[in-house]
C-alpha cells in the first residue's frame, strides 16, 4: 500500500517526469551529445529517483512502521527489519 503524503497521483506524476528525463538522456546519447552534459542529466535523474525513494521510505515509516509499532510483536519486528533493509539499500546505491 502506498501511503504517500502527496498521494498516489503525485507519485505517478513525479515518476512520469523522471521517465521523461531518462528518455531525454537516451536521445542525448543517440545524438552524441557532450559526455558531461549527459552525465549532468544522469545525475539529475538519479537525484529525482532518490527523492522519490526517500519520500516513500518516510511515508512507510510514518504509516506502516508506526502501525506495526502499535501492534507490537512479530509484526513490529518484521516491519522494522524491512525498513532497516530498505535504508541499507538506499545508502549503498
Amino acid at each position: 500500500m502506498i501511503g504517500t503524503s502527496g498521494g498516489k497521483a503525485d507519485l505517478l506524476t513525479r515518476l512520469s517526469r523522471i521517465e521523461g528525463q531518462v528518455r531525454g538522456i537516451a536521445r542525448m546519447v543517440e545524438g552524441d551529445k557532450y559526455c558531461i552534459d549527459v552525465l549532468t542529466q544522469v545525475s539529475a535523474a538519479s537525484r529525482a529517483l532518490q527523492s522519490v525513494a526517500l519520500g516513500l521510505l518516510d511515508d512507510h515509516m510514518s504509516h506502516c512502521l508506526v502501525e506495526a509499532a502499535r501492534t507490537g510483536g512479530a509484526e513490529q519486528d518484521a516491519k522494522l527489519k524491512e525498513a532497516s533493509d530498505a535504508i541499507s539499500r538506499l545508502v549503498r546505491s
